[in-house]
């Protein structure tokens, strides 16, 4: 036989991208809401394209109407290796919650409004890159959390009225400063209308305008994953609500004067009414008497080691 005879090579493999060594994934299920904030309707069709370059068993599904939770649950019966999920910040919650800490590795990719889980494990907003950053530099990732009466979170919980200051701040990250008005606006004119009582770790009750609970996920002044940063609001008055705002639009509004943080494993919040609050950029409305908990393994993600523990290995 000659050179010209002989069967040409297969190059499908070679042509493959090289998965993560770190994480076995040999079945991949994605869930994908075409109508959730960033994804576009040909997200699903954009995502089966990009698995097709990696050695994977990869079913892309449609979330469709109705409640997301059933189809969330019918995807990890499936027992996939990960479960990727393109949709809102409420849905990724949901998904990582449902997995928990012995479920599939999860990989919540940025698909909605504020995409706060996604950017802190993946550092983007552009979802194609963070699945490819997942699936090619990911390493299984225990990843801690905090609860509200059943509810979870993974970055920041803000309870109390000016939780409405966050939809505010992202309007101003993406430069829509007359939406972000409105929403301060809003805020504003809620601020006074209640405050809470709360109790960290069974103290004494003390008073605030809002009390936030941040995971060491994104936390800036925890060390260790050993509790969560507990920081309670309390301007005093209209001029000191105005630039308790002002900082929560435009910096780190730990650092205001009025804010108090110390650390915390668990948390009673009480109010006259029921408790607006803000999960990872989801608003939910609380019962007038919540309970906070710490979560020290809340569900496993699939992304890269954080650059401080990559540092020390």
């Amino acid at each position: 036989m000659t050179a010209a005879d002989a069967p040409l090579p297969d190059l499908s493999e070679a042509k493959r991208s090289s998965l993560t060594p770190h994480a076995p994934l040999r079945r991949i299920t994605v869930l994908v809401n075409p109508l959730s904030g960033s994804t576009g309707p040909h997200a699903a069709e954009q995502a089966e394209a990009l698995l097709a370059d990696y050695a994977v068993e990869a079913e892309v599904r449609r979330l469709t109407d109705g409640r997301f939770e059933p189809q969330i649950e019918a995807a990890l019966a499936d027992e996939p290796d990960l479960l990727v999920v393109l949709a809102g910040d409420g849905t990724a919650r949901a998904a990582a919650g449902l997995a928990g800490p012995r479920g599939p590795l999860v990989a919540p990719l940025p698909g909605g409004t504020m995409n706060m889980l996604p950017k802190a494990l993946y550092g983007t907003t552009d979802w194609r890159a963070a699945l490819k950053v997942a699936l090619e530099e990911g390493e299984p990732l225990d990843v801690v959390g905090g609860e509200v009466d059943g509810h979870p979170f993974y970055c920041v919980a803000i309870l109390g009225s000016p939780a409405l200051w966050a939809p505010a701040r992202e309007a101003v990250r993406v430069r829509k400063f007359s939406l972000a008005w409105q929403y301060a606006r809003r805020a504003l004119r809620r601020a006074f209308s209640g405050r809470i009582r709360y109790s960290l770790d069974g103290g004494p009750r003390t008073s605030a305008e809002a009390l936030a609970l941040i995971s060491p996920l994104i936390s800036k002044a925890l060390e260790e994953d050993d509790g969560l940063e507990a920081a309670a609001m309390s301007p005093v008055d209209a001029a000191e609500a105005f630039r308790l705002a002002y900082h929560a639009l435009t910096s780190d509004w730990r650092h205001d004067p009025a804010v108090r943080t110390r650390k915390i494993r668990r948390a009673e919040v009480t109010a006259r009414s029921r408790i607006p609050a803000v999960l990872d950029g989801e608003s939910v409305l609380l019962t007038h008497h919540s309970r906070v908990r710490f979560r020290s393994k809340a569900f496993r993600a699939l992304a890269p080691r954080p650059p401080a523990e990559a540092d020390s290995v």
